[in-house]
């Protein structure tokens, strides 16, 4: 059994207290067998490295299969005008597709990536996840656009989806809702019914001022433009509260729940799914956001409320890159108080934890396979815009 040992200025387990002077002890497969001491082991068996020692990255939200529309979309338009422009730009040959998804992947694991939380509308990413290093939760994302006549045919078309995409080799699947504005009450119920109790669902979740609006009042853009796309809202009756509520009325609170975005999400609002369900995760996709809204949560109230938050990147349609270090710096950048060690547990064992892997990822401990990456930081673990990462398991 070929063996492998990793010291470092400083480890990070995530799961424990920050180790100086220990050894990370690895096999071939990458299963941390031990973490001890360095004087326990002989200089000259362990590899010396400069830096800080982590486990790897979990992005929990991204669209692999929008990797092939980077760069077409305008940045600070606002959500609607993107969603419009995403639409219109689909159409594109598969053998460019399918490269631009195999490059994604190549890169996210480059970048130090070991599972994904990926939304997918077609079969387009299966063959790149089958044979991809890392580990996939698929979530077949499913829209009726509040229309009760598409929603069987839509839940069937999607079903179909589902069934081609893999749940082997360490990746998972499950049926998704879309957004609050998008799903119908007959839409939710299906997924619901379709989901088997335990797996991970994720959900848009109060991007753009109009999403709640509509909830709210039928105010904002979104009526004008569902009848730019030819669907009817006379029926819509709004709740007289913010869209994630008619989300959890909706949703089933024994599954995991990954809400995405809450770039508009109040304490109210966090209040309110942490008493609907004990397992709900929040994913900031902090360049997304600014790429499309140009805003960012506020992210003291999910600290407040002592909220398990993760990190997503969204798709290189509303981003410049796939990076989990890249949206780290950027939350750093702009909302600085956030301790590096708190963005770091976002980044790994709270990702892990929301879509499943917890006992095999996000933390170097005996028994895992978590990955290991050498982050340039000094002990003082400040992020800068130089700072890299490099994948060393």
């Amino acid at each position: 059994m070929k063996i492998e040992k990793f010291a470092a200025d400083l480890i990070l387990t995530v799961s424990g207290s920050p180790l100086e002077n220990y050894v990370v002890v690895t096999d071939e497969n990458g299963t941390i067998l031990s973490l001890d001491p360095l004087d326990q082991h002989d200089p000259a068996s362990v590899n010396h490295l400069k830096g800080i020692l982590t486990p790897g990255f979990v992005n929990t939200h991204c669209h692999l299969e929008l990797s092939h529309l980077k760069g077409v979309a305008e940045t600070g338009t606002g959500l609607l005008p993107f969603l419009t422009k995403v639409v219109s730009m689909r159409e594109v040959p598969m053998e460019a597709i399918l490269d631009a998804i195999e490059q994604a992947d190549r890169d996210m694991y480059e970048a130090g990536i070991v599972a994904v939380g990926d939304i997918s509308n077609k079969a387009d990413t299966l063959a790149t996840k089958q044979k991809s290093a890392i580990h996939y939760h698929t979530f077949v994302e499913m829209f009726d656009f509040l229309q009760d006549h598409l929603t069987v045919p839509t839940f069937e078309q999607y079903r179909q989806v589902f069934e081609q995409h893999d749940d082997q080799n360490g990746n998972k699947k499950s049926c998704v809702p879309h957004a609050p504005y998008t799903v119908s009450p007959g839409l939710f119920a299906l997924i619901n019914e379709h989901n088997p109790q335990g797996v991970t669902v994720s959900i848009h979740n109060q991007e753009t001022p109009h999403e709640n609006e509509l909830f709210l009042n039928k105010g904002g853009q979104f009526v004008d433009w569902f009848q730019r796309f030819g669907f009817s809202t006379t029926h819509f009756q709004p709740i007289g509260k913010t869209s994630i509520h008619y989300a959890i009325q909706h949703m089933n609170p024994q599954h995991r729940t990954l809400f995405v975005h809450n770039t508009l999400t109040q304490p109210e609002d966090i209040a309110a799914a942490h008493a609907w369900n004990d397992q709900v995760y929040w994913a900031t996709c902090a360049n997304a956001n600014l790429y499309i809204e140009n805003r960012l949560p506020n992210y003291q109230h999910f600290m407040a409320a002592d909220a398990k938050m993760t990190i997503g990147t969204d798709s290189l349609t509303s981003n410049w890159q796939l990076s989990v270090l890249e949206e780290m710096k950027t939350i750093a950048r702009y909302q600085s108080y956030i301790p590096f060690e708190t963005l770091l547990r976002w980044a790994t064992l709270n990702g892990a934890a929301a879509l499943g892997y917890e006992k095999q990822l996000g933390s170097i401990e005996p028994g895992k396979q978590p990955g290991l990456l050498l982050l340039d930081l000094d002990k003082s673990l400040q992020l800068t815009p130089h700072t890299r990462v490099k994948r060393l398991i």
